[in-house]
């Protein structure tokens, strides 16, 4: 009898440990939410900067391409987790993926798995996919197809729902859409749709031009933003730095309008550069919206690297390709520096109970401190 009393407390804690392991994967899965996904369009989009300047090896001192190929594979196989888990999440926690749905912050991000599918498409070495096959084209409308629904979906809204007015409901998160639909607009004109790009062009530009007076004005949608979602303050550069990306891409050069985005992405950026105070509460504890500083610079990086190229064409003019580098290097140490802070902190990342309506973790939480 006393064996058998000794053996009873193994074979409970022995039960316990899978049942506990089961709890924290529903726990990590349950708090698992579409801003998760900055992180794969940061991969994504340095890829695509790593292939630019593998391109360009005479302009920037021989990069190898092996690196652009690994950040590539890492950035895919991020991208099919995140979207595994994102999946069992519609599956086993649908309500909480209708209130990220339905969430003025949550839903922009929603944009953001089919827009680095796409850039990785776009950034796919040219062995594995030509922008001219069957398989490119599929894929473009497997992944553009969400993002025309939720256009469709949010600019609708903004222009027939009173309490879901843009002066309601914009905050800095709200250019995420423009940017899809800019990276969107870009494939195609790289597939020679000109017609298409012209469309997802003109969706992204004229809305990110409403979004900016929006905020511009600090209407009352501005007043629930959180500050620990101050990083996606850089989106207000990362926008035209696509676009000048997507019009350069429509026209076949680097043309007056393109230089204009470029020139408006650089001044916020310098902008908001010279301000680190505005960042100083979200920097008090790690979180996934720091990923914002990463993808939204890349952006900027690409953007000086075509301007670059322009300028040296014409002009022979050296300070673009310097500031097209300094650009670049920026982007990647931010990159690194985001990567092993996110890999030392992996462990905490999913783990706290920073919820808010059950759904979507602090980092897009109404209840912190506002902006």
């Amino acid at each position: 009898m006393k064996g058998q009393n000794n053996q009873q407390p193994h074979l409970q804690a022995n039960c316990e440990k899978p049942t506990k392991a089961l709890n924290n994967s529903i726990s990590i899965l349950s708090r698992f939410h579409a801003g998760y996904f900055r992180i794969t369009i940061s991969l994504a989009s340095q890829a695509l900067l790593w292939k630019t300047l593998s391109d360009q090896t005479k302009e920037f001192y021989n990069i190898p391409s092996f690196t652009f190929l690994l950040v590539w594979c890492v950035a895919l196989a991020t991208q099919a987790l995140f979207c595994f888990l994102f999946l069992l999440k519609c599956l086993f926690h649908f309500q909480m993926v209708r209130e990220e749905f339905l969430h003025h912050v949550g839903v922009n991000y929603l944009f953001t798995p089919s827009a680095t599918w796409i850039l990785l498409l776009q950034s796919s070495p040219d062995t594995l996919f030509d922008q001219n096959t069957a398989p490119f084209v599929v894929l473009w409308w497997v992944f553009i197809i969400p993002i025309i629904g939720l256009d469709i979906k949010i600019y609708g809204q903004w222009f027939t729902t009173e309490k879901k007015f843009l002066s309601s409901a914009a905050n800095p998160t709200s250019q995420v859409t423009v940017i899809a639909n800019l990276v969107g607009a870009r494939a195609a004109a790289q597939m020679g749709w000109e017609e298409t790009a012209l469309c997802m062009f003109s969706l992204g530009i004229i809305h990110y031009l409403v979004i900016f007076v929006t905020l511009y004005q600090r209407l009352s949608g501005g007043n629930n933003f959180p500050a620990m979602l101050r990083p996606t303050f850089f989106l207000f550069f990362a926008a035209p730095s696509m676009g000048s990306l997507a019009w350069s891409s429509i026209t076949g050069v680097f043309d007056s309008l393109s230089k204009m985005l470029f020139f408006l992405s650089l001044f916020i950026f310098a902008s908001l550069a010279c301000r680190p105070s505005l960042f100083k509460k979200c920097m008090r504890r790690f979180s996934v919206a720091w990923w914002a500083y990463s993808f939204t610079i890349t952006f900027l990086a690409l953007s000086s690297v075509e301007y670059a190229k322009q300028m040296k064409v014409k002009e022979g003019n050296n300070l673009s390709s310097l500031m097209s580098l300094v650009l670049s290097a920026l982007s990647i140490l931010i990159f690194l520096s985001l990567t092993l802070v996110t890999s030392l902190r992996i462990d905490k990342l999913l783990k706290r109970s920073d919820t808010y309506n059950r759904s979507i973790s602090n980092d897009t939480c109404p209840e912190s401190e506002s902006a």
